[in-house]
C-alpha cells in the first residue's frame, strides 16, 4: 500500500533577535497569523488535516470502537449533587443524546434536599424545576461553545452569564431577568468568566481583558439598563505579570478584588452593600502570596509569610489586617491548599505524602482527618454553600474508584453517600487494581506514581503502558477515574502518572525544584519514572507511549529530543514547544504572567537555560518516535503556530519511518472541541493511533 505523502511547509528566512543580541534562525516563523486568516497559514494547516485523515483512515473501526465503549460508560441522562442557596436548589443535568448541560433550579420546601431532587432527575420528574439556562439551545449551530460561568443576584431575580464562542477565552456577559425568562438587552464583551453582584441586585462586577494578550486588565461595574460602554473602571492593574480575580467573602459582607502573580498577591475589599471604596487587605510583596476569607466577624487568611513555605492560616480583626496572629501553623510535611470556613468548625484542604486529604478543625482545636481507603486517590472539598451546615461535603475518586460526593457530620461522624458517577457499560471496579509506587529520580529524589491496571496483569515486561504527566504551575495531577482509559485497561494496558516535580504534589518545594533553572528535572523525572516501570515489569521497553498536554506538551517535547529511543508513541495535545521566541514577545498572550514560571530570557542566563531545553530549538537529526500532535486554531493559551512550526521542523530532521501526525481543530481552542460527546471522537482518534503503533489488539 502507498503511503500519502506529509506536506511539507515553506521554508522563509527570518532572524529572532534577543534584546541582549542573541540571535536564532526560524524559517517558519511565517506560520504565526494572529487574526488566523492568511490563506497560505491555513491551506497548510488544512494539508496537514487532510494527511491526518488519510494517516488514520484506515484505523478508523478501533476509534469507532473505543468511542461507543467510551460512550457506554457514560449516564446520559445524570445529574449534579444539587446544593442550597438562598432558598433554591441548584443543579445541573444532561438530557440523552445531548452534549451540554441544562443548568437548573428548585425551590427549597418541606422534604425537598439533594437526596430527593437526585431522585426525581433520575425519575425524569422535572416539576417544580425553573431552567436558567439550556446551554443545548444556545449552542445550537455553533461549532464551539462554552458557559464559562453563571450568578444570581441576591434576590435571586437577575442571571448573568459569561460565554464563549469560539474557544478563545474572550467572553461576553448576557442577563435573563428568571421572574419573566426574558432576556435584557445589556451585553457585554471582551470579558473573563468572573462574575459578582452587589447587593443592590443591579450592579454587576466584572473582568475585562485586553484584546491583544486577553490579560485581565480592569475592573469594571455595569448597572442594568446603562450602556456598557460607558461602565466606569473600578480598580486597573498596572503590572502585565499579575491576573485579576473576583469573588465575595464567606458571610457575604465583601466583595473582593485580588491580583496575583506567581509569586505575589494583593486583595482589595469593599462592603457589598455599597462597594465604592475597595481598600488593600496587604499590599503586595514579592515572594508573599496570601488569599483570605471573611467570616464570623474576622478576616481568615492562607500564606507563605515568614517563610511558611508550605503555607500556614492566620486571622485579622476587620480594623487590623495588617496585624495578622497564627492559627494555623506551617509544617514541613504538610502544604495548606485552601480552606472552607462554617460556624462550628474549619474544613483545611491539605496534602501530605504525595496524597489530598480533608482535615476537620472544630473550635476546641481538635482535628480528624477524613479517611481514606486506597493507596493513591485524590480527596477535596466540595461545594459547600451553606457556613451553618454540620455536614461537610467533600470529592473523594481515584483511578478504578469512579467520582463520589460525601457529606460528614462533623458533629456525629455519620458518612452519607451523596452520589456515586454512574459507570454504565458493566464497569466493576473490583476487576481493576490501582497502586501508588515510587520511582528513584537520577538525583535519588523519590517519585511518586500511581499506576492502574486490570485484575489479573502480569508484571513480566510485555505489556503496553501509557504514561502520563504535567509538571508545571505547582498543578498536582491527582489520580482520578476516567472512562476513556478504561478501554486501554481492557486491552490489557497499564496507565501510570509520574507526579514529577514542577507539580506540588509533594508540598511547596515539590513545585520550586521543577521551575525556572530547575526546569530539567521535570523532564528527567519523567523519563526515569519510564526507566522504572519498565525495570519493574509494568511495561516492554519498546512499547511506552507517552503523553502530555500544554504544559505538559513541553514536557513531550523535552523527553522526544532527551531520550525518543525509550517511547514508541509520543501523544502531544496544545504543546507548549516554541518557548523562548514565545516568551521573548510579551504580545503574546500570558507570556508576561509567567517570567516567574519559567525565567525571562531578556536576561541572559534564562535566555541560555530555557534555549538548552525549548523542544522546538533543540529538535536535531535523529529518530524520533510515532507522534500525534494535535491543537486548536483559536488557542489563547499556546497559540497554534507553536504546534505547527514544530512539526514542520520536526519533518525536515526526523530519520525514522514512525508516522508524526498533526492535527488542527479549526473551530476550538485550547480545551478542543466543546460538548461532552464531541471531545471523546477526538480521545478516540487519538488512543487509536497509540494503540496501532503499540501493537495492542482488542478488548478481551
Amino acid at each position: 500500500m502507498t503511503l500519502p505523502i506529509p506536506p511539507r511547509a515553506a521554508r522563509h528566512p527570518h532572524t529572532v533577535t534577543a534584546p541582549h543580541g542573541a540571535q536564532r534562525q526560524d524559517p517558519y516563523y511565517w506560520l504565526r497569523d494572529d487574526e488566523r486568516s492568511s490563506p497560505d497559514v491555513l491551506a497548510y494547516l488544512h494539508a496537514e488535516n487532510a494527511y491526518a485523515d488519510a494517516m488514520l483512515a484506515a484505523s478508523k473501526p478501533v476509534q469507532d470502537a473505543l468511542y461507543s465503549e467510551i460512550v457506554a460508560r457514560i449516564q446520559q441522562d445524570d445529574a449534579s449533587v444539587p446544593f442550597r442557596k438562598r432558598g433554591y436548589w441548584y443543579y445541573a443535568r444532561f438530557e440523552t443524546g445531548k452534549d451540554y448541560p441544562i443548568h437548573a433550579r428548585r425551590q427549597d420546601a418541606e422534604g425537598v434536599d439533594a437526596a430527593s431532587i437526585l431522585h426525581a432527575n433520575a425519575a425524569g420528574d422535572f416539576s417544580g424545576e425553573q431552567v436558567l439556562l439550556d446551554v443545548n439551545l444556545l449552542a445550537a449551530g455553533k461549532d464551539y461553545y462554552s458557559v464559562g460561568v453563571y450568578e444570581v443576584s441576591r434576590d435571586n431575580r437577575m442571571l448573568a452569564y459569561a460565554d464563549d464562542g469560539n474557544g478563545r477565552r474572550q467572553y461576553s456577559i448576557h442577563f435573563i431577568d428568571l421572574a419573566t425568562g426574558q432576556p435584557l438587552p445589556d451585553v457585554i464583551e471582551g470579558v473573563a468568566p468572573d462574575l459578582v453582584w452587589a447587593d443592590d441586585n443591579r450592579t454587576l462586577f466584572y473582568i475585562e481583558n485586553d484584546p491583544d494578550t486577553l490579560l485581565t486588565v480592569r475592573v469594571k461595574k455595569h448597572v442594568l439598563g446603562s450602556d456598557a460602554s460607558h461602565d466606569p473602571i473600578v480598580y486597573e492593574e498596572a503590572d502585565d505579570s499579575f491576573y485579576i480575580g473576583i469573588e465575595r467573602t464567606r458571610d457575604d459582607r465583601y466583595i473582593l478584588i485580588g491580583v496575583s502573580s506567581t509569586v505575589s498577591d494583593e486583595l482589595r475589599y469593599a462592603p457589598a452593600s455599597d462597594p465604592q471604596e475597595f481598600r488593600i487587605l496587604a499590599p503586595r510583596r514579592r515572594e508573599v502570596e496570601y488569599d483570605a476569607d471573611h467570616y464570623g466577624g474576622r478576616w481568615v487568611i492562607r500564606t507563605n509569610a515568614g517563610g511558611a513555605t508550605n503555607f500556614k492560616l492566620v486571622t485579622a480583626s476587620d480594623d487590623a489586617t495588617t496585624h495578622w496572629q497564627d492559627w494555623v501553623a506551617h509544617r514541613d510535611d504538610v502544604l495548606i491548599e485552601g480552606f472552607e470556613l462554617f460556624d462550628s468548625f474549619t474544613a483545611i484542604a491539605e496534602r501530605s505524602g504525595g496524597l489530598e486529604r480533608v482535615c476537620i478543625l472544630k473550635h476546641d482545636d481538635s482535628q480528624a482527618h477524613v479517611e481514606a481507603n486506597e493507596s493513591a486517590y485524590s480527596m477535596g472539598l466540595d461545594v459547600n454553600s451553606e457556613a451553618a451546615s454540620e455536614w461537610l461535603r467533600y470529592s473523594y475518586t481515584s483511578l478504578t474508584t469512579p467520582l463520589t460526593t460525601y457529606a460528614h457530620n462533623v458533629r456525629t461522624g455519620e458518612r452519607q453517600l451523596l452520589k456515586r458517577q454512574p459507570v454504565p457499560g458493566g464497569y466493576d471496579p473490583a476487576q481493576y487494581v490501582t497502586e501508588r509506587l515510587w520511582a528513584t529520580a537520577r538525583d535519588g529524589t523519590q517519585i511518586p506514581v500511581s499506576i492502574v491496571y486490570k485484575t489479573g496483569f502480569r508484571k513480566n515486561g510485555t505489556a503496553a503502558l501509557l504514561q502520563y504527566a504535567y509538571g508545571s504551575y505547582g498543578l498536582s495531577m491527582d489520580p482520578g477515574f476516567s472512562p476513556t482509559i478504561v478501554s486501554l485497561l481492557d486491552r490489557g494496558m497499564a496507565y501510570a502518572i509520574a507526579h514529577v516535580r514542577g507539580g506540588q504534589e509533594m508540598g511547596r518545594a515539590w513545585y520550586e525544584a521543577g521551575k525556572l533553572l530547575h526546569k530539567q528535572n521535570t523532564f528527567t523525572d519523567f523519563i526515569d519514572v519510564t526507566d522504572f516501570l519498565v525495570q519493574q515489569g509494568y511495561a516492554a521497553s519498546g512499547r511506552v507511549a507517552a503523553h502530555g498536554g500544554s504544559a505538559g506538551g513541553l514536557l513531550m517535547g523535552a523527553i522526544a529530543n532527551m531520550a525518543p529511543e525509550k517511547y514508541r508513541v509520543i501523544l502531544s495535545q496544545v504543546p507548549f514547544v516554541d518557548v523562548v521566541t514565545t516568551m521573548l514577545d510579551p504580545s503574546i498572550p500570558l507570556t508576561t504572567n509567567e517570567y516567574d514560571e519559567w525565567g525571562n530570557p531578556e536576561d541572559k542566563p534564562f535566555y541560555a537555560y530555557i534555549l538548552a531545553y525549548s523542544p522546538y530549538d533543540n529538535l536535531h537529526t535523529q529518530a524520533y518516535p510515532a507522534m500525534f500532535i494535535g491543537t486548536g486554531l483559536w488557542d489563547s493559551q499556546v497559540q497554534y503556530w507553536e504546534p505547527a512550526k514544530y512539526v514542520a521542523r520536526l519533518r525536515d530532521v526526523n530519520t525514522s519511518s514512525h508516522p508524526l501526525v498533526f492535527r488542527t481543530n479549526m473551530e476550538a481552542g485550547h480545551g478542543g472541541k466543546s460538548g461532552r460527546f464531541r471531545r471523546y471522537r477526538e480521545q478516540a482518534e487519538l488512543y487509536a493511533f497509540m494503540l496501532e503503533q503499540l501493537g495492542v489488539g482488542p478488548a478481551t
